[in-house]
């Protein structure tokens, strides 16, 4: 009975400690990507130019990535959505959600302008599902007349069992949340490549995650984890493609929670789909202004070439 007794305390101590030691180095994740995302908001105030971070590119060429000059050559942003609820616009009384005011707020700005091809939101999509999805000609045919998509998925995949706690249920703990998370981060990295894949010209924007729980005390640590985690798995599969941008929501909702969610306390209302959008368009809007930058000068040095090779040959 002594030696149960003493197992069992010694197992329950070392599960404590590594729980402990999980939080402790997952809160240091959570307060730099809480500090990067306030950056961000802040200099999206006092300097947009410097709001968007772009990916590094690492293709081994030299080469401007076709879908921002695309967009900028025909001054033309042609929008497609897909995912889940969120990108269908769910819990906004206006029923535009952050994809109609993303192209409201392109529209016209920096001389461009923007239309929304489809929205192909669907309420309760997991990334298991959108995976099913992309493999649908119909889905593909939108996909591939846009130049700019917006992707949003994974609140489902992770926060399947987490309205429980709402209606007094037993709510899931910080393992319970991230057993889904290993699986549901593989499958995030299919949904983007394969995106990319229907449509390797356009611009694929993923829209991070927030913690919807977090004003509830016993979601409130576990959720803020969880969703941190899967937000550094996000930014560094989008940091592999030049083309991929990530968009931090999780500093905005963390900050105004009891004003940016709707009475389903898990969707953003209309003020919490506006600061999504107004984010979306001030980083794609800068995005295209570098990238017009850049094929001005390409055009410019390859103008020049020829001139400066039939000097030399005047040389000789």
């Amino acid at each position: 009975m002594f030696i149960s007794l003493s197992y069992q305390e010694g197992t329950r101590v070392n599960s404590s400690k590594w729980i402990w030691r999980s939080v402790g180095s997952i809160s240091i994740a959570a307060t730099l990507l809480l500090l990067y995302g306030f950056i961000a908001a802040v200099r999206s105030i006092t300097a947009p130019e410097l709001m968007v971070s772009t990916p590094p590119v690492n293709t081994g060429s030299s080469q401007t990535p076709a879908a921002p000059a695309a967009a900028t050559q025909t001054g033309e942003f042609r929008v497609a959505a897909i995912g889940d609820s969120l990108a269908k616009g769910t819990g906004d009384d206006s029923g535009s959600g952050f994809v109609r005011r993303s192209v409201t707020l392109l529209n016209g700005q920096e001389g461009h302008k923007a239309q929304l091809i489809n929205n192909l939101g669907i309420n309760g999509l997991t990334t298991q599902g959108l995976l099913t999805k992309l493999d649908e000609p119909g889905v593909s045919y939108v996909l591939k007349k846009a130049n700019v998509i917006i992707v949003s998925i994974g609140g489902n995949d992770l926060f399947q069992g987490a309205q429980a706690a709402q209606t007094g249920k037993e709510p899931p703990t910080l393992i319970g949340l991230r057993k889904a998370l290993p699986e549901a981060s593989k499958r995030l990295q299919k949904v983007l490549t394969k995106v990319g894949k229907i449509n390797p010209k356009a611009k694929i924007i993923y829209v991070g995650l927030y913690n919807p729980f977090s004003d509830l005390p016993e979601m409130k640590v576990p959720g803020n984890l969880v969703v941190t985690e899967w937000n550094l798995a996000a930014m560094a599969i989008t940091n592999q493609n030049s083309n991929m941008t990530l968009i931090p929501t999780f500093d905005l909702f963390q900050q105004n929670l009891s004003v940016y969610l709707s009475s389903d306390h898990f969707h953003p209302n209309g003020q919490g789909y506006q600061a999504i959008a107004e984010r979306i368009a001030q980083g794609f809007a800068v995005a295209a202004t570098k990238d017009t930058d850049q094929a001005d000068r390409e055009q410019q040095s390859a103008s020049s070439q020829p001139a400066e090779v039939k000097k030399g040959g005047n040389k000789e």
